[in-house]
């Protein structure tokens, strides 16, 4: 056994050496550790480890499992010390909610695989358990309601199994999360958004919120941004955030980022998240407990006017990776009354931006329409067409969008090669069925059931009948509940999916009430 390297690892971490004693501590008691495990055990980075691995002799059991020799640990006795965690206020109500990690392990296991573009690594099912225990004893949640913005590690349903009487709402871009959350049924409110583009209308007036950002100062910066716009000016924002004990000036760029938006730091729990991954950060990550101040709003405002859409660490929309943008063609925009987005400044017809044009309706009637949509928010294509009843719509993209939505027939006819999707608005329907579903979809920035109930109204009237308000919204209830309260262009594409066959549905249901 040779100690010298060892000695020298931990001579030149000083009084960071605790990580490193910690972590020989764990390999000298005899167990089988990997390397994941030992990193998340230690929250140590990864390379921080394989440096002491190197100077280890160690013992392997198969390709990944490994553990200093029993009879070498007493010669490293004198240099082990323990690194216990710091003390987590909800250890001890983790016995008491076993069956909750169980359904959550099931629930993590069945959602969808992460995707590495927009930054998704899994918090571990017991994490993600302690933040709703962690929620519970700090805040008192009946009756409260809770923003999750991004949801990938399904805090969510963690929340309602716990505390099934606090009020919760989800926003995120990935469809598959929206649509795995809807599929538990556990009363969890679920919405669309690109926050480069935006907050969804209904997701504001929150007491709490709870994000896991992008791991940038751009992406904490926008997330914990669109947080303090979905909450009370009282609220508070839950967020994690993790970097490397390698990289202080990373973790000094986002906290700066944070303190532009002028917040009050009411705790800060270290190493409370813990992540199937994430190896680089010591897969664990420090949960902030943020309060807005007087001067919030204002900072707040200030950075959502800047789109931005590289935020992620990793993927075509990274900081690092973010190139200019090429310019758009003017002749893409030939024959537009109207253009959304950047184009070239010597254009001459009026123009607004992307982010407004999905934020409220344009205040003036327009035949045709040019979108060039950004790199990055090619998702977003879908309810950039909703956004506008103009007869003809083009939009020139970055990257191919991929198919459309089928629902989307109902409004327009689409042609595509690539690039670029023209979209021709389709006559209106003659069903009944067809007709209401057209007028839901033609206002996109109304609230969905709002409009629905007014068709059936308008139906009924037309066939010489009365149909109350409460009457419509019964029959829309009934059909569809997830409706209520949110508008199309914020609806999950599951939801807008099944929305055809349920106002179909309706229409049938208020002919068989009808006399004659």
């Amino acid at each position: 056994m040779d100690r010298d390297g060892v000695e020298r690892l931990l001579t030149e971490a000083g009084v960071d050496s605790r990580r490193l004693r910690h972590a020989l501590t764990l390999l000298c008691d005899g167990q089988w550790w990997t390397l994941a495990d030992l990193v998340r055990e230690t929250a140590t980075s990864r390379r921080t480890i394989e440096a002491l691995l190197r100077e280890v002799r160690l013992e392997r059991s198969g390709d990944e499992r490994f553990r200093v020799p029993p009879a070498d640990s007493p010669g490293y006795q004198d240099l082990l010390a323990m690194a216990p965690p710091p003390e987590d206020p909800v250890a001890h109500l983790l016995p008491h909610y076993r069956h909750v990690l169980e359904r959550l392990t099931e629930l993590v296991a069945s959602g969808p695989r992460s995707r590495h573009a927009l930054d998704h690594v899994a918090a571990t099912p017991e994490t993600v358990l302690r933040r709703a225990l962690l929620l519970g004893a700090r805040f008192w949640l009946p009756g409260a309601r809770l923003l999750c913005v991004g949801d990938h590690d399904l805090t969510s349903l963690a929340v309602k199994l716990v505390h099934p009487e606090t009020d919760v709402t989800v926003v995120d871009i990935d469809e598959r999360i929206l649509r795995h959350i809807d599929a538990q049924d556990l009363g969890v409110r679920t919405r669309w958004a690109d926050l480069r583009l935006g907050l969804p209308p209904s997701a504001t007036d929150h007491d709490l919120a709870v994000t896991d950002p992008p791991y940038t100062p751009e992406g904490v910066g926008l997330f914990v941004a669109r947080a303090l716009e979905g909450v009370k000016p009282d609220g508070r924002v839950l967020l994690a955030y993790g970097a490397s004990e390698r990289t202080p000036a990373l973790a000094l760029k986002v906290q700066g980022a944070l303190s532009a938006l002028n917040l009050a730091y009411e705790a800060i729990y270290p190493d409370f998240n813990r992540y199937d991954g994430a190896e680089a950060i010591g897969s664990a990550a420090d949960l902030y407990v943020l309060r807005p101040t007087s001067r919030t709003r204002p900072a707040v405002a200030a950075r959502v006017e800047r789109l931005s859409t590289a935020i992620y660490t990793q993927g075509p929309q990274s900081v690092e990776s973010a190139a200019p943008l090429s310019p758009v063609p003017a002749e893409a925009a030939a024959g537009a009354d109207l253009l959304v987005g950047d184009w070239p400044k010597e254009l001459p017809q009026p123009r607004v931006k992307i982010t407004t044009w999905l934020a409220k309706p344009y205040a003036a009637a327009v035949r045709r329409v040019a979108v060039a949509v950004p790199p990055g928010l090619e998702a977003a294509l879908p309810r950039l067409l909703l956004a506008t009843r103009a007869e003809h719509v083009r939009a020139r993209l970055a990257e191919p969008a991929g198919p459309l939505p089928e629902f989307l027939s109902a409004v327009y006819a689409t042609t595509g090669d690539g690039d670029v999707v023209e979209a021709v608005r389709q006559p209106q329907p003659a069903d009944a069925a067809g007709a209401a579903l057209r007028r839901i979809l033609d206002n996109a920035h109304g609230r969905l059931a709002n409009t629905w109930r007014e068709a059936l109204i308008a139906l009924a009237r037309e066939q010489g009948a009365t149909l109350t308000k409460n009457e419509a919204r019964a029959l829309i209830r009934q059909t569809a509940p997830w409706a209520e309260g949110l508008t199309p262009l914020e609806a999950p594409l599951h939801r807008l999916e099944s929305l055809p066959a349920q106002v179909a549905a309706t229409v049938r249901a208020l002919s068989g009430t009808l006399p004659g």
